[in-house]
């Protein structure tokens, strides 16, 4: 869901003034955020393929986000993160009334990177950030000749006919992959509207391809192992800021046995309720999508795991049922430790992490394996509200 965009925000802030990005010289900062001079998400997208797969630059903030289980030759059990995300700086029109002086340096969008890959048949988890300003060659977001390509340093990621391309090097562990659909891009809500809120405006531009056969090569410190296996991918974009008083969300993606697929997220009051915005979709084997109203399903925590490093207190375990589907889960994280604590000024602390589950459906046995993601544990939501000052959801 990706829903990781709006956390960093505030933070993000923080870091592009601190190398630079905000200051203009004779008029002070830049204001964070003109939420009215950027487009906004207030109905139906009308989502075009490959059209809608390239950056959306109307909008603040947008992320691309994969995430997969893998196996190597040998059975060795691998999962993997990679999500790019872009914030423009300044809103469209904007940039000619800045008086800024003319400078290499200068950018319309910062373009931010995670990557992780959970080794769970080792048990060890290694994660990796980058960022940088789209110029002078160091990072891009576009989409050329039908292929959309985003690129930070040396990660990337390059949508094109023959499939998805993800490729990322970082100290301990590398990813090449290429990923081809095995379903068509499902749009979530009402065509691709994807309420976040109580408001029209609370909402974003949001599908995912739920299924891609994956294959290629990841390397933990000096060894390469070839890999097969199912990966997702999202893609979200949107202007709003996340609700005041929202605590943070959990999401989850599931590939299941039975060819199907199941994408849920819940927002999360400090009460720990959920907000009535929260939603799923389902994906049958053959690509058809039904929305799932919060009313319609239920997930309930059934373990917690405490990080030794940030002191969060995460759900590791859970229990789903989807009762329209008669379809009912139990499982967990493969691994407890594969929480993502990035450092600096731009970093944030989350939980992303491999998953498994057992159940059934109709009476019928079946498993799933997938990837939950858990934000505001470890901290509140620290996000900028649309006139540019801190709404610190209480907790």
């Amino acid at each position: 869901m990706t829903h990781d965009g709006i956390q960093w925000l505030r933070r993000l802030m923080r870091w592009l003034k601190s190398v630079g990005i905000l200051v203009v010289l004779g008029t002070g900062l830049v204001p964070p955020i003109w939420a009215s001079d950027y487009s906004q998400v207030t109905g139906p997208c009308g989502l075009v393929f490959p059209r809608d797969h390239g950056p959306h630059d109307d909008y603040k903030v947008e992320w691309w986000y994969y995430t997969g289980n893998l196996k190597t030759e040998e059975g060795r059990r691998l999962g993997f993160q990679l999500t790019f995300f872009r914030s423009r700086l300044v809103p469209p029109g904007r940039e000619n009334g800045l008086r800024v002086p003319a400078s290499g340096w200068r950018a319309q969008n910062v373009i931010l990177g995670h990557a992780a890959v959970s080794d769970l048949s080792g048990e060890r988890f290694y994660h990796a950030k980058s960022a940088a300003r789209a110029t002078l060659g160091m990072a891009r977001a576009e989409t050329a000749s039908g292929r959309t390509s985003v690129m930070l340093k040396n990660w990337s990621m390059a949508i094109g006919p023959d499939g998805h391309r993800l490729f990322a090097d970082a100290p301990e562990f590398g990813i090449r992959l290429l990923l081809r659909p095995a379903k068509p891009p499902v749009p979530h809500g009402d065509d691709g509207y994807s309420r976040k809120g109580s408001t029209p405006e609370r909402a974003s531009c949001y599908y995912s391809i739920t299924r891609l056969m994956t294959e290629g090569t990841v390397s933990l410190k000096d060894v390469t192992f070839p890999v097969t296996g199912l990966a997702w991918m999202d893609h979200e974009f949107s202007t709003a800021p996340l609700e005041p008083g929202l605590a943070g969300w959990d999401w989850f993606s599931i590939h299941l046995s039975d060819g199907a697929d199941v994408m849920i997220y819940l927002l999360r009051s400090p009460d720990g309720s959920f907000h009535p915005a929260s939603s799923g979709t389902f994906v049958d084997r053959d690509g058809r999508s039904r929305h799932l109203g919060r009313d319609e399903f239920r997930v309930t925590p059934d373990a917690v795991w405490k990080s030794p490093h940030s002191g969060a207190v995460y759900p590791s375990k859970w229990r789903i049922d989807i009762n329209p589907l008669n379809l009912h889960l139990k499982g967990g994280a493969n691994i407890p430790d594969q929480e993502m604590a990035t450092g600096g000024a731009a970093g944030v602390i989350y939980w992303e992490g491999s998953v498994s589950f057992t159940g059934s459906r109709s009476g019928n046995p079946l498993s799933g394996e997938g990837y939950v993601e858990l934000t505001g544990y470890a901290e509140p939501l620290n996000v900028l509200s649309e006139d540019g000052k801190d709404r610190r959801s209480p907790r």
